[in-house]
């Protein structure tokens, strides 16, 4: 079983036990956060496709970590004029371990559990 989320503007392919890496959530590791909006969830046999969202289905995922990515380097370079001017950036994430996928009321449940 497997479901497309969005979140932050982002698209996410995520089964059971995958660890993904979304923008920083303000919330603890170890806690547990919902994704809403649900683009498709997909069974063996069965598959059910929203318009835009999935109704009453959800995403629960666990905060992992927070941390930063790897530097991505900008290089702006103008020949013959002597000119070069070097940046980096980097981008902070929050990671998060998939939990459940499936109805909000499951999603509810197994988080109490």
């Amino acid at each position: 079983m497997y479901a497309v989320i969005e979140s932050d503007g982002k698209q996410y392919r995520v089964e059971l036990g995958d660890v993904i890496h979304v923008a920083t959530r303000d919330a603890e590791p170890g806690a547990s956060i919902s994704f809403d909006h649900v683009l498709l969830v997909a069974d063996d046999e069965d598959r059910k496709i929203g318009t835009p969202h999935v109704e009453n289905c959800a995403v629960t995922a666990e905060v992992v970590e927070h941390g930063r990515e790897k530097k991505v380097e900008i290089i702006k370079f103008k020949r013959r004029k002597h000119h070069m001017k070097r940046q980096g950036h980097r981008q902070d994430y929050t990671a998060v371990k998939i939990t459940a996928i499936g109805d909000k009321k499951l999603a509810v449940e197994k988080k109490e559990d």
